[in-house]
């Protein structure tokens, strides 16, 4: 494999997919800072390019798919920069015929991030999104993820509620860092407010 293009890899029963290493946020717990290129898969997902979307769709299917539960775009970087190719990719399989359950992790700007509401382009693509809550405030969140854009919260909670009328299972996450009281703040958040499933993620050191 080139170096620096690992586009797919194998985590648990799932297959991964790495399109980009692009992110709007800056995240205080993101491996990309605590880690080392990714070693935690054992793979550097530092990607020297963009794999083109035939090239990512060339990646998947030399893989057999009846291998795993679930087909995941999210790697090493923000998947909704190249969500207009992620889709792509995605009828392209389907016109194959492909059966798999798909996935995309997000920190749920992909909106703003496409300058469009993409949330109806899920529809008959995905069959679960998680969003990353991360925590229960826009200044708590702004000062953990550090976003470029000022008003992040609030779109990704808006895209969680919008994307629910399009993908069968929603799920937001937070990581086990933060303090019980916030944990239990963003469940509320998370079932009351948005009505999403809630996870709590453990931290994973590289």
């Amino acid at each position: 494999m080139e170096k620096g293009f690992t586009i797919t890899y194998e985590y648990g029963d799932n297959l991964y997919v790495n399109p980009t290493n692009r992110c709007n946020f800056n995240c205080e717990f993101c491996l990309r800072h605590n880690g080392h290129g990714g070693s935690i898969y054992t793979h550097n997902l530092w990607l020297m390019r963009e794999p083109t979307r035939e090239e990512i769709l060339a990646s998947i299917e030399s893989h057999d798919l009846s291998r795993y539960k679930q087909l995941v775009f999210v790697g090493f970087g923000e998947p909704s920069y190249r969500f207009d190719d992620i889709c792509w990719v995605i009828d392209q399989m389907k016109a194959k015929g492909e059966k798999i359950f798909t996935r995309m992790d997000t920190n749920g700007t992909g909106s703003l991030i496409n300058g469009r509401d993409i949330a109806p382009d899920f529809a008959g693509r995905f069959d679960m999104v998680s969003v990353s809550l991360n925590t229960d405030t826009a200044e708590k969140y702004n000062a953990l993820c550090h976003p470029q854009q000022e008003n992040a919260y609030e779109a990704m909670k808006d895209f969680t509620k919008e994307i629910r009328k399009y993908v069968p299972t929603v799920m937001m996450t937070v990581v086990d860092t933060i303090p019980p009281e916030e944990i239990e703040a963003c469940r509320k958040i998370c079932e009351e407010e948005i009505s999403a499933t809630y996870r709590v993620r453990e931290y994973i050191k590289d």
